[in-house]
């Protein structure tokens, strides 16, 4: 895949898989990106840029067609390659994200939970046993796992995203209200609840 497609472009077309998941589960065949877009609540000349980065697509007239589309973006995402993640603190979070079925879908399968606390460590939570954050290394390359869900308190955040990249970890998605300080070979995205609610707020006053 080019390295100069906008990151926005990226994330959008995750939503048009998920859209075209959907679609297909509902015996949608064809698709207009006039429908496509309006599904996502974005202009239809939005959706024709978004797929032109990956040649051409559709077919004038006719539209998309849905398996077709969709198969191409999972092989764009690489999402018909599973890849390994792991949940990094057993907290409320951390077990909702476990129990999270939605990951397989997207060709994310979680492998490994860890924590450092004693009355986790060992503790079977929706068939994974809770490792010792100890262990993190020797797990990671055993199980050649390349993203982290970070769901840990902010204090202790920064020193094991640390501990993440010196074990190889290439991405990770931090859930801790805190900015990373990481090199530039370990990407971040970071999502912030407490604050998403807080915008909200301000919309609803």
């Amino acid at each position: 895949m080019r390295r100069n497609i906008p990151e926005k472009t990226i994330q959008r077309l995750l939503l048009y898989y998920r859209y075209l998941y959907f679609l297909l589960q509902q015996g949608t065949k064809n698709i207009s990106s006039k429908s496509l877009a309006d599904l996502m609540e974005i202009k239809d000349s939005q959706v024709r840029k978004d797929l032109s980065y990956f040649g051409r697509l559709g077919k004038r007239g006719s539209g998309y067609d849905v398996l077709e589309l969709r198969n191409k973006i999972a092989e764009i995402l690489g999402i018909e390659q599973e890849k390994n993640a792991c949940i990094i603190g057993l907290g409320n979070l951390g077990a909702a994200l476990a129990a999270y079925k939605g990951f397989k879908a997207l060709g994310f399968r979680i492998v490994a939970i860890f924590d450092n606390s004693k009355n986790k460590i060992g503790r079977k939570i929706k068939g994974f046993i809770c490792q010792d954050i100890k262990d993190l290394n020797r797990i990671i390359n055993q199980e050649e796992i390349k993203i982290a869900i970070l769901t840990v308190p902010a204090e202790s955040a920064q020193e094991i995203a640390l501990m993440l990249e010196k074990c190889g970890i290439k991405a990770i998605l931090n859930f801790a209200p805190v900015k990373l300080s990481l090199s530039k070979k370990v990407k971040v995205n970071n999502i912030d609840l407490a604050l998403e609610l807080k915008t909200l707020s301000f919309f609803i006053r």
